[in-house]
């Protein structure tokens, strides 16, 4: 498989790279990171932006490839990452953009590339743990309407979310995985209630999201109904292939950063420590290499990544523990001070191997869908 980029490729690569020298000097400061209204602000402002350079559509209209060499120079550059913008842009925009009806695309998918709404995913369920199809929010059909009940956890950006991508069960007697459907909730309907969860790092970005008799049109349902369940696997492809991408890149930068620090402050004198900033070096550069396949491999299906996804959510969640790990040592007692580089970071990273997947379940559809191994029982 050709690794290499074109001439083309190279050229659109050039041209972000002249627009983010010219365009980040001139951000406003960033809002604190409890402002969440501050910061849903910020992001959207910086998504208005690409909109208007032309850059916006990068996820859903450009090639895979394209989307890799944005995510790799702009975490570079040192751009605003997504923030409150990403679910919209990396989960739910594709997967409407890849299985919506044409009215729903050009509903839901312009605000988004404009800055102009901002979409959580409510798919996690208390109940559920690892198990995502064991959801059991509800939804009866009345009339032209789903009515909705039930609870969501973990769900990311709610308190500032309008839409969320929610996974409903539609037909309580079909096997587990036959009878759940894919809407689009407003978050502003009656009977949505929103309560904020607080992180081990002291951030705020997730929500309980609790749903009384909610009715929610049938015209925003993405799919058919009970067919919920292969839509989520497309949402999931994307969340799994390309959306931690820009962070591979962003893990390298902390690499090096850790080796400066280390020679400042005299633990780059133990090997022990050299060799695994190296280790991780020789990580981060393969799991590079593994996105690009998993885009050159999604690119010539259709752009849709594939199982291959999990392989790279698998390390790269492990990767980036090991990362904040060896950034602990460097710190020594230092990473206890919160306000210290990498310190807050180390432990968001004890996330990672839950978000968009256990690593079990990634263990899972590994051995299923590319090892070819049989189903557990």
């Amino acid at each position: 498989m050709d690794l290499s980029y074109t001439p083309e490729e190279e050229d659109f690569r050039a041209r972000l790279r002249d627009w983010l020298a010219r365009v980040l000097p001139a951000l406003p400061p960033k809002p604190s990171p409890d402002d969440w209204p501050g910061r849903r602000a910020y992001d959207l402002g910086w998504q208005r932006r690409l909109h208007d350079a032309g850059y916006a559509d990068v996820h859903w209209d450009a090639s895979p490839t394209l989307r890799l060499i944005f995510l790799e120079e702009t975490e570079r550059a040192g751009a605003p990452y997504v923030g409150a913008n990403f679910v919209g842009l990396l989960h739910a925009g594709p997967t409407i953009a890849a299985e919506g009806t044409a009215d729903q695309r050009a509903r839901w998918l312009p605000p988004i590339l404009r800055g102009e709404e901002v979409w959580c995913q409510g798919f996690s369920e208390p109940g559920a743990g690892s198990d995502l199809a064991a959801l059991r929010t509800r939804a009866r059909r009345d009339g032209d309407a789903y009515v909705v009940t039930g609870s969501k956890i973990w769900t990311s950006h709610a308190e500032v979310a309008d839409w969320c991508e929610l996974l409903v069960r539609t037909d309580p007697g079909a096997p587990k995985h036959r009878g759940i459907t894919w809407l689009a909730l407003p978050m502003d309907a009656p009977g949505v209630t929103v309560r904020p969860l607080r992180t081990l790092a002291g951030s705020a970005e997730f929500a309980e999201v609790f749903l009384d008799e909610v009715r929610v049109p049938v015209a925003n349902r993405v799919g058919d109904e009970n067919d919920g369940w292969r839509v989520t696997m497309v949402t999931l492809s994307f969340e799994r292939g390309t959306a931690f991408a820009g962070e591979v890149v962003a893990c390298r930068r902390v690499l090096g950063e850790l080796a400066v620090e280390a020679r400042k402050n005299g633990r780059w004198d133990d090997p022990a420590l050299r060799r695994r900033l190296g280790r991780l070096d020789a990580e981060f550069r393969a799991l590079w290499r593994l996105t690009q396949w998993n885009v050159s491999a999604a690119e010539a299906s259709g752009g849709v990544p594939g199982a291959g996804g999990s392989v790279f959510k698998l390390r790269y969640s492990h990767a980036r523990q090991e990362l904040y790990d060896a950034a602990a040592q460097v710190l020594g007692p230092d990473c206890l001070d919160l306000d210290r580089p990498w310190a807050l970071e180390r432990l968001s990273s004890l996330s990672y191997t839950i978000a968009a997947g256990t690593s079990q379940v990634q263990h899972s559809i590994i051995a299923e869908r590319i090892l070819g191994l049989p189903k557990g029982r």
